[in-house]
């Protein structure tokens, strides 16, 4: 069964860069689609970014993080990372990765442990 773990997050100011990256234990173009995911204290769980690991890398992004965040993949590695840039307090957040067939929360089969990322101002 795939397993994915996050790489340690960790804190930032405001307008800094974190780069997250998610390693899987088998082939990722197994899976049709890796995402990050976000949970603020209180918050539902939201998508941050998707990649379609078949079609050319396609991406998703979430209005909120598009051109600040970009997902990107390295099947030969098996990872997936999330480069973050500009940094707002509102990204603080623990962030997933996951694996599934669908781009959505519920179409998500596989989920890392996740990581903490914080923003400070």
């Amino acid at each position: 069964q795939l397993q994915l773990e996050e790489s340690e997050g960790g804190s930032a100011q405001v307008g800094g860069s974190l780069r997250l990256t998610c390693a899987a234990t088998e082939d990722i173009t197994k899976n049709k689609v890796m995402g990050w995911f976000r949970q603020a204290p209180g918050k539902k769980r939201e998508a941050v970014a998707y990649i379609y690991t078949h079609h050319g890398g396609s991406e998703y992004y979430d209005a909120s993080v598009r051109g600040r965040l970009t997902i990107s993949q390295d099947n030969a590695k098996n990872l997936i990372y999330l480069q973050m840039n500009n940094l707002r307090p509102e990204d603080s957040a623990t962030y997933y990765c996951a694996a599934g067939i669908v781009a959505s929360l519920d179409g998500m089969d596989y989920w890392g442990q996740g990581t903490q990322v914080t923003v400070s101002s």
